[in-house]
């Protein structure tokens, strides 16, 4: 009793080492502990603080092997002491504690860990690393989808940790990194055999729209579609089926991705060598339509030689019209061959080119001059289409309807299902084009007219021709002139005001009345563009020079030249010239100037060049001008190559009116 009072040194060392390690000891550690005992239902252990606890026997359950008394394991403490004076221990909570210790090591080295999967959960399994629960996504199971775990459920085996988080207690974990990894290092040896060119056999394992997946041994192998046979296949299934063996050749590997290319068709001799040679530019054959596409048609030659037809050289006459509604599938045609590309394994066909062109056999049985007949198909702003079979148009341009009309006015008179006759005029053939006329039925008038001209210049000549008298009636009067037709058949004219008369108090176009009939002369026939012009003026003075060189020569003993040279010489207050023969050359013209010469250039428009041109044919003044008849400026106008310049700049008028 008096020691237990009075402790020793040695007592209070014991007791101090005992109050060092009841203080390391913390809730929640794991400590080591001895094997006391193993009683039914619990294995007792000692802690080191004179202290017992019991361990529930089936935490020991999983355990390798099963603890003796003696043995040194490892416990969690819970609770240093409970109601009963006895420490809470647990085993399983330091295996787990220890077993999350492994998983953190292993996740830093990036070492797989071991497991089974115990449970399916949303979106995926639980896995048991050992005491810790794991979470197993759906799509890291395998490497392709799985439709049943069974197999695989309690399954210990190898699993990579993706995700670890200790302080919520989640971890993911995954079969297929596994198994990826395995499988690459077997792709890797297995490829590392292989070389392009191979020849191998191997088992079809899956068939998609694209080609089939082959396994070559350890390693698949793409089947392109377009790689299994030299003729078009719309599916891979026309050609292999699962399961079955294929010998194939080893197209291309990539060294990177490890993916191998597969062909069938390259154990076979390819169709397009020496294609060229077996199908000529220009070579009629036979073919079957295999497939029908907005552009065109491809037509089977042979197996593996396709040409296309496009729907351009399908119909000579069928434009915009959709293929189908020309060929159809698995018909067979014979085609030509446009054109041959070897090295873009292209064959261009035409349909059209076995058949009769169509506007070579029209212009065949109508060459150009024919008398057609046909229904006024389309009306447009240009002209008219006519039909000329069922296929065939022609067209009549707004110009070629009518002769005496404008073609606004020709297109009027017609409606579309009208039944025409035209001439065919042209026949186009490269650009497939009929050209047609309807006035060309009847003959251009002017050119009837002019046809029909005697020569003469009076009335009774008939013809148009320059200086010609014609014999009009008056259709239409206008501000400006008078509109005239004549001839028969009828051709129309218009006579300007300035040349209704001589007299200027008689040039009103409202002194004539609509049907009046009016001689006058002829001044210009231009065929290019249909027109004549006529003058009344110039009709009157051709009379008067006609009366004047009858009656002059006759009663005075006077030609016309001395009569003309009389009267421009004492015309306007101008000094009067004696009327000489000296004064006038042999053609009736001043041989020099009389008076002032210089007022030639009143004249607006006149150069000096044209202005010598006339003096040299003996014409100085305004006056002389004037007096001139159209005749006249018609033969002075070629003498000097200045054709239709008088009346081009006014001249005459202007001097008419200086006059």
């Amino acid at each position: 009793m008096t020691n237990e009072m009075n402790p020793s040194s040695a007592d209070f060392a014991s007791m101090f080492e005992t109050s060092a390690a009841a203080s390391a000891m913390q809730e929640g550690q794991v400590i080591p502990a001895t094997v006391l005992r193993i009683d039914n239902d619990a294995v007792v252990v000692d802690i080191g603080l004179k202290t017992e606890g019991r361990i529930p026997t089936k935490e020991f359950m999983l355990e390798d092997k099963q603890p003796a008394p003696g043995d040194l394991i490892d416990v969690y403490l819970d609770r240093i002491e409970n109601a009963l004076g006895e420490a809470v221990l647990s085993r399983d909570k330091a295996r787990r504690e220890e077993r999350w210790v492994k998983l953190e090591r292993s996740f830093s080295k990036g070492e797989p860990v071991k497991g089974a999967i115990s449970g399916r959960v949303k979106g995926g399994f639980t896995v048991d690393l050992g005491g810790v629960n794991a979470f197993l996504p759906g799509s890291q199971v395998d490497i392709r989808p799985v439709r049943d775990v069974g197999p695989l459920m309690g399954e210990v085996q190898p699993f990579a940790v993706l995700k670890l988080d200790r302080v919520r207690g989640n971890i993911v974990v995954s079969r297929r990194a596994i198994l990826e990894e395995s499988r690459a290092e077997q792709r890797a040896e297995i490829v590392s055999d292989m070389a392009e060119g191979d020849v191998r056999k191997g088992i079809v394992k899956n068939i998609t729209d694209y080609g089939a997946f082959v396994d070559l041994g350890g390693i698949d192998g793409l089947l392109h579609v377009t790689d299994m046979s030299y003729k078009r296949i719309n599916h891979p299934s026309q050609v292999v089926e699962v399961g079955q063996e294929v010998e194939v050749q080893i197209i291309k590997i990539n060294p990177e991705t490890q993916r191998i290319s597969l062909g069938m068709k390259q154990l076979g001799t390819d169709p397009w060598d020496n294609i060229s040679s077996r199908y000529p530019v220009g070579g009629r054959l036979k073919g079957t339509v295999t497939n029908i596409t907005d552009y065109g048609a491809f037509v089977e030659l042979e197996d593996g030689v396709e040409g296309l037809i496009h729907v351009s050289e399908m119909s000579w006459t069928k434009k915009n019209v959709h293929p189908g509604k020309i060929l159809s599938t698995s018909q067979e045609v014979d085609v030509e061959v446009l054109d041959v590309d070897s090295e873009k394994r292209r064959i261009s066909l035409g349909l059209k080119q076995t058949m009769d062109n169509p506007w070579s056999a029209f212009l065949a049985e109508n060459p150009v001059g024919t008398e057609i007949e046909g229904e006024v198909r389309g009306i447009t702003e240009f002209g008219l289409f006519i039909g000329l079979g069922p296929d065939l148009d022609g067209m009549v341009h707004i110009n070629d309807i009518a002769w005496d009309k404008s073609g606004d006015q020709a297109i009027e008179a017609f409606t579309k299902g009208d039944r025409v006759k035209a001439k065919v005029l042209d026949v186009d053939v490269d650009k497939e084009r009929i050209s047609l006329g309807i006035k060309q039925l009847s003959g251009d008038p002017i050119e009837s007219a002019v046809s029909s001209s005697s020569g003469g210049e009076s009335a009774g000549g008939g013809g148009l021709k320059r200086g010609a008298t014609v014999t009009c009636t008056v259709t239409e009067i206008t501000s400006g002139g008078i509109e005239v037709e004549f001839g028969t058949p009828a051709v129309k004219s218009f006579i300007r005001r300035s040349d209704l008369s001589r007299d200027r108090a008689d040039q009103r176009p409202e002194r004539f009345a609509v049907g009046d009939k009016v001689d006058a002369k002829i001044i210009t026939v231009d065929r290019a563009t249909r027109r004549v012009s006529l003058s009344i003026k110039a009709l009157e003075i051709a009379e008067e020079a006609e009366a004047v060189a009858q009656y002059g020569s006759a009663d005075a003993g006077a030609s016309l030249g001395d009569i003309l040279g009389a009267a421009l010489a004492s015309s306007k207050g101008k000094p009067k010239a004696d009327a000489d023969a000296g004064s006038l050359d042999d053609r009736g013209r001043l041989a020099a100037p009389q008076g002032d010469a210089d007022d030639l250039k009143k004249l607006k428009g006149l150069g000096p060049a044209f202005e010598k041109k006339l003096n040299e044919a003996g014409v100085y003044h305004f006056w002389q001008v004037a007096a001139l008849s159209d005749e006249q400026i018609a033969d002075l106008e070629e003498e000097l190559a200045i054709q239709g310049r008088f009346e081009r700049d006014g001249w005459k008028e202007q001097a008419d009116s200086l006059a």
